[in-house]
């Protein structure tokens, strides 16, 4: 298994609904292994299996969802 981290910052996050619906949501996503929301509500941090899901789908995902996405980075887990 080939872990990473994906940390998007996202503008219309606004409260603890959007951070319970994001978290359903991206839970969804084959290989997803955790997902956390910042304390200021702005920052979405991502663990994933990249064998089963990619940056790119869950950021996809996050803007289906109606969010606008202002800058991704993603750090690759060597094991």
């Amino acid at each position: 298994m080939s872990k990473a981290s994906a940390y998007f910052t996202l503008d219309g996050l606004s409260d603890k609904h959007d951070v319970k619906a994001i978290k359903r949501e991206l839970d969804t996503l084959p290989g997803v292994l955790s997902v956390s929301v910042s304390d200021d509500s702005k920052r979405v941090a991502v663990d994933f299996d990249t064998t089963g899901v990619q940056t790119d789908r869950i950021g996809k995902r996050l803007e289906k969802m109606g969010y606008q996405i202002r800058d991704t980075k993603t750090e690759n887990h060597v094991m």
